[in-house]
């Protein structure tokens, strides 16, 4: 899970990127999600530790700030949905990176639940 976190990470830190260039590099607000990407590959190194706690404790942080990532956004999931139906918006490009934030972010929470799931399973 720790490595995947720090893909996860990785990933949301091209979504800023590109986020960035593509509206002209003129919008700091569209390095946002790198900020939530470095966060992601810090929790990951921290977990990457043969100590079950610790690596517990991390993933338990990381999962939490994903979720936070996921909520925050989750609007933008919807204005996407609008844009796709034909809504204007003034920034479409500041919405497609909010809503790519949220799916990763989404993403990245279902699959720490499952592994959450899995672990409880094999211990139990």
């Amino acid at each position: 899970m720790a490595k995947m976190t720090i893909g996860f990470g990785v990933l949301l830190i091209l979504v800023a990127v590109i986020g960035f260039v593509s509206t002209g590099s003129t919008h700091p607000t569209a390095l946002i999600p790198a900020i939530f990407g470095v966060l992601f590959i810090i929790f990951g190194l921290f977990a990457n530790t043969p100590d079950a706690k610790k690596r517990m404790l991390w993933m338990h942080i990381s999962v939490t700030v994903g979720l936070l990532g996921f909520l925050s956004t989750i609007m933008a999931d919807v204005q996407a949905i609008k844009m796709s139906h034909g809504a204007v918006y003034p920034h479409p490009a500041a919405v497609l990176e909010k809503a790519a934030m949220s799916l990763i972010c989404l993403i990245y929470v279902l699959f720490c639940i499952r592994s959450f799931i899995n672990a409880r399973v094999r211990g139990a």
